[in-house]
């Protein structure tokens, strides 16, 4: 007897006028600030009795991000009684995932094996929901097997990652890629560059790890050595000695810019040196995939970090790639707290943040200084609005200032 067709997946419209309509009055409901739109149309500067909040003119929520919450919500509400699954997080915030499980849309592995699925016996009935960093391809391939409705979230800057190194791979050129290996948006791009079964991959994390390999492209080394040192960083069958004759730089698109284009010039300096600068298009290749919300918020952070502060404090998930980078370039300048929300600002003596060398929340006194201050507030793509205003009413709070009488002045 022939094996049955495999089922068709469904695509589903959510985008529709009678649908979003409704999405964007529940989402403005649960993320947006009316605070915050007031302080940024008075120049991002909020002040009283000796505390000064300064906004970066760039942070919270982008486009992507946005729509991803929207396609969520707009799943609920075209079904409202069908099962809705969502691979991982719909994004890297802890409170907004609390949301989307309070609409009763179920969180199941980014990676489910054949065991969870059989488990969970979708059906042509069935939601599921691919988040903002996008899926492996496998893991697509199994979903779109089961005939379920996919609705798909992934943001547009990261499918354009996808198509560069799906591009490199038709090429046989190698792709390296700036990010965090383990990370899901890294995981869901090497996933695109191996699809074709022909193409390789490589994960750097920092300039560490990228002035080794270039040093191995230009002088060669211990294989045995660099594989074990980038162990679960490589596609299967990855050869150093042949696969890095050709490469092509990609990048997670959270990552810092600045980074990932020094990633690039000193893979493109080392095959200059290993080739010639003649024969450099026959082994280098590289295209600007940062994203650019992550650009605009770096920048912003940037030049809110060139004016007056006493200190920053950065708001979102502690998963959150974009927001650990901005927290990256405050401590680089000044006392920085990495928090999730308002409630980690115990008192003027004590702040919970987190600590991105030790990889855990700790804890610091005496971090709000007495007497005139002025605090910068930024805060990753993932993270709404509300939560900056809850940081931005604590302050005050602290200083025994309502929000509410000084805006009223």
């Amino acid at each position: 007897m022939p094996n049955p067709a495999p089922a068709t997946p469904q695509r589903v419209n959510l985008r529709r006028p009678d649908i979003m309509a409704a999405v964007q009055a529940q989402v403005l409901s649960h993320y947006r600030s009316e605070l915050v739109d007031r302080i940024r149309a008075t120049g991002n500067v909020l002040s009283a009795d000796q505390l000064t909040i300064k906004l970066a003119k760039e942070f919270g929520f982008c486009y992507g991000v946005e729509r991803a919450i929207d396609l969520a919500y707009a799943a609920r509400r075209a079904f409202p009684e069908q099962r809705i699954f969502l691979l991982g997080e719909i994004i890297h915030n802890p409170e907004v995932n609390d949301q989307i499980r309070a609409l009763g849309i179920v969180s199941i592995s980014p990676k489910p094996t054949d065991a969870e699925l059989a488990g969970l016996q979708l059906t042509a009935e069935d939601v599921v929901l691919i988040p903002a960093f996008g899926t492996e391809v496998g893991t697509r391939q199994k979903l779109e097997a089961s005939g379920c409705r996919l609705v798909d979230t992934t943001c547009g800057d990261v499918m354009s990652v996808w198509k560069r190194v799906r591009q490199y791979a038709r090429e046989n050129v190698t792709s390296i890629i700036h990010g965090k290996a383990r990370h899901e948006e890294t995981k869901a791009t090497t996933s695109q560059a191996t699809a074709t079964g022909t193409g390789h991959y490589l994960v750097v994390y920092n300039l560490e790890e990228t002035d080794y390999i270039c040093d191995y492209i230009v002088r060669g080394g211990d294989k045995a050595a660099l594989l074990e040192k980038f162990k679960g960083a490589y596609s299967e069958g990855f050869d150093p000695d042949r696969h890095l004759r050709a490469v092509g730089v990609a990048n997670q698109t959270t990552m810092l810019r600045g980074e990932t284009e020094e990633v690039q010039r000193r893979l493109q300096q080392a095959m200059i040196q290993k080739y010639g600068a003649a024969h450099l298009n026959q082994h280098f290749r590289f295209f600007d995939t940062i994203c650019g919300a992550t650009q605009d918020r770096q920048e912003a952070l940037g030049k809110l970090l060139r004016e007056p502060l006493d200190l920053l404090l950065v708001v979102g998930g502690y998963n959150s790639s974009n927001t650990s980078h901005l927290a990256e370039m405050g401590e680089a300048r000044l006392p920085t707290y990495f928090i999730k929300n308002a409630g980690k600002m115990r008192s003027e003596a004590l702040i919970l943040h987190y600590n991105l060398h030790q990889q855990r929340e700790v804890e610091t006194r005496d971090w709000l200084p007495a007497g005139p201050v002025t605090v910068g507030i930024t805060a990753g793509a993932s993270c709404p609005n509300n939560l900056i205003e809850d940081v931005i009413r604590r302050l005050f709070e602290l200083r025994g200032i309502s929000v509410q009488q000084l805006l009223a002045n």
